[in-house]
């Protein structure tokens, strides 16, 4: 059980790391960019897990088995959840554009999004598979 939990920990250091160099790239961060904008960035990564977290803890069960009420309650809390989640995106939005030129701004949501697609399409392909080169 100890290496599961090890070999998990070590396959999200390597997608963090991926994360870090390809948002790095992307956004072409000098070196003072990124000393303010990772940390910032964390912290809003860490604010919105804690989110995701707490939401998913709340939607243990199958929907089928609870009542009406205990329903409405549930979607009346992901409903909460997306306007937390939001309201969190839109205080760092702020400081994202106090720490960084809005052009930069802009390539970072692009940049998530691609790395978001990115990482989807690995997990769909078998491992060892290679993709193909980007033109």
């Amino acid at each position: 059980m100890q290496l599961l939990a090890q070999g998990q920990g070590g396959k999200k250091e390597q997608i963090e790391a991926k994360r870090i160099a390809f948002y790095t790239e992307k956004l072409d961060l000098s070196r003072s960019e990124a000393e303010v904008f990772w940390p910032v960035y964390r912290e809003m990564n860490k604010q919105l897990l804690e989110l995701r977290k707490e939401m998913k803890a709340k939607r243990k069960g199958n929907v089928s088995e609870i009542s009406d009420n205990e329903l409405e309650k549930l979607l009346d809390d992901m409903i909460d959840f997306k306007q937390k989640e939001l309201d969190v995106k839109k205080r760092y939005h702020e400081e994202f554009k106090d720490i960084l030129p809005i052009r930069k701004v802009a390539k970072l949501y692009h940049a998530e999004e691609q790395f978001k697609k990115r990482m989807e399409s690995s997990k769909s392909k078998p491992p060892g598979a290679q993709q193909r080169p980007r033109r």
